[in-house]
């Protein structure tokens, strides 16, 4: 069986650039790692333009954020909710 962690302990391995899933989790392939973001800013692509309604190539500055990686292959920014906190099968993916 795998070295499991609770969130705090699987916070600071995240920062730390590990990325992390559940046991309890049904999809194969799903992690979640750390986005640094972009604290010193980055031009807007297409895309982000058109989200937010500033011209494309506009700087703008990110903040760090968990991000998922699905079962699909896709990536999307991820909350964890009350159960994932409290939860303490954590391991390293």
């Amino acid at each position: 069986m795998p070295e499991t962690f609770n969130f705090s302990e699987i916070l600071e391995r995240l920062k730390n650039g590990s990325k992390v899933c559940r046991i309890g989790w049904n999809g194969k392939g799903m992690w979640i790692t750390y986005q640094r973001g972009y604290p010193e800013g980055v031009a807007i692509n297409q895309n982000t333009a058109r989200a937010t309604g500033m011209p494309e190539g506009t700087m703008c500055r990110f903040l760090p954020y968990l991000m998922m990686r699905t079962a699909q292959g896709d990536f999307v920014p991820w909350l964890a909710s009350q159960t994932d906190i409290l939860a303490d099968d954590w391991m390293l993916a």
